[in-house]
């Protein structure tokens, strides 16, 4: 796999684990309370609130991990870019 490839590949996978966690942690804000009603655990979409919870550390650590391998990719550009920002004139 060419170096481009590679790049679109995880910066695919980083926007995807980024899109999951985000809708999680709405669905975790907006329409879970805290809590447990009843001695039941709460559902939405018939789903319990620990599995959407679940799914939300997951696909976070997976963000983690994708945004690592990103910039290990791109350390050179990082490293010039930084030198360039800070070159005296």
């Amino acid at each position: 796999m060419n170096k481009a490839k590679l790049n679109f590949l995880i910066d695919f996978l980083a926007f995807l684990s980024f899109f999951v966690t985000a809708i999680t942690g709405l669905v975790i804000f907006f329409f879970i309370p805290p809590g447990i009603r009843q001695g039941r655990y709460i559902e939405f979409l018939g789903v319990q609130k620990q599995v959407w919870s679940q799914i939300h550390n997951y696909a976070g650590l997976l963000m983690i991990l994708f945004v690592l391998i990103h910039i290990v990719l791109h350390w050179k550009w990082i490293k010039s870019m930084t030198k360039d920002l800070f070159k005296k004139r």
